[in-house]
């Protein structure tokens, strides 16, 4: 999977759940909410003991999810969750050394940016595809705005502070891609994670293809 593969991929959901797992056992729980739910994305953060297995587990069980890995920090976390199937690394700041390493393996990596310094180093880097993190604190809807125009080329993914209540507005951006967020997977059963994905999906239906 390159880039462009990647925001097809996401970009008809407008949605990427992110997610701390406190027990192993809630991967299989969330797979089965999502693929019911409508919204066969998953990012594992590496926040939590259980990222690697949970990585494995949802790649073994539900081979329709795109699995990813979030909050990584070192090279070691990304071969880790290549290994365990990742199709996607994310990062939550812009860490050359890590940037190099993915790339050299060929895996999609996804470093985060709050400030027009760090988007010119992932165009160093060849990158196009953005986290904007922490989004809200950062300027939110604000300073995409600004930055846009004078860098038209980057896809952005907006993650940090973003709820239903503000999705929409990031969404309408031309420039947002799709939006992380944790509240999608917070339900306790699979009914309950399904429920919220369809609830939010249907929320920003029309506007994530902006």
């Amino acid at each position: 999977m390159n880039s462009d593969q990647f925001l097809q991929a996401i970009r008809p959901y407008g949605l990427i759940p992110v997610i701390k797992l406190e027990h192993l056992e809630d991967a299989r729980c969330i797979g089965k909410g999502l693929c019911d739910g409508g919204l066969p994305i998953a990012e594992i953060t590496f926040r939590s003991e259980y990222a690697e297995a949970g990585i494995a587990l949802l790649c073994k069980e539900f081979p329709e999810l795109l699995v990813g890995a979030g909050t990584v920090l070192t090279p070691s976390q990304a071969d880790a969750a290549r290994s365990a199937g990742a199709r996607f690394i994310v990062s939550p700041g812009f860490n050359p050394s890590l940037v190099d390493h993915v790339l050299r393996t060929g895996t999609v990596i996804i470093p985060g940016v709050s400030n027009p310094s760090q988007i010119e180093w992932a165009l160093e880097k060849g990158l196009s595809v953005l986290k904007f993190f922490p989004a809200e604190v950062s300027g939110g809807v604000r300073f995409l705005k600004a930055v846009a125009p004078v860098y038209p080329q980057i896809h952005f993914l907006p993650s940090g502070g973003i709820s239903l209540d503000n999705v929409r507005e990031y969404l309408a951006l031309p420039m947002v891609s799709a939006c992380g967020g944790s509240w999608l997977t917070k339900a306790g059963t699979a009914e309950g994670i399904a429920a919220e994905v369809r609830k939010s999906l249907n929320l920003v239906r029309g506007v994530a293809d902006v």
